[in-house]
């Protein structure tokens, strides 16, 4: 209730002035902007405006940058493989070379296995 009771009294001291009430509350009645005003207005959207499309601008160009350097990197990748294998022996397996991993025959280049016969 004592809110009510402040926005009464509030009202009862401004009286019957015209814009009183506005004035009271700190909002604005119906005021237009002046020139001055207008034009400030026009010239900070200009400047946003020209703002972004720089910035849009900026971020293209830098994306196209990467773009073709990352073309470039893999153009250059491409033309350093070797087109063989490093041991020149076709087939071999580096894992195998160096010993980590057991050696698998392919079948190309597996020769048959001798049969075990089991003993009885």
């Amino acid at each position: 209730m004592a809110l009510f009771s402040r926005t009464s009294e509030r009202l009862k001291r401004m009286g019957t002035r015209p814009g009183a009430f506005a004035e009271a509350t700190n909002t604005p009645v119906n005021v237009q902007p002046g020139s001055r005003e207008m034009r400030a207005q026009a010239v900070h959207r200009l400047q946003v405006g020209m703002f972004g499309l720089a910035a849009m601008l900026l971020l293209v160009s830098l994306a196209s940058v990467i773009m073709q350097r990352v073309a470039t990197a893999d153009r250059s990748v491409v033309a350093t493989e070797p087109s063989g294998s490093a041991s020149g022996a076709p087939g071999s397996d580096p894992l195998v070379d160096l010993g980590v991993a057991p050696e698998v025959p392919v079948a190309g280049n597996a020769a048959p296995h001798a049969k075990v016969k089991p003993a009885h």
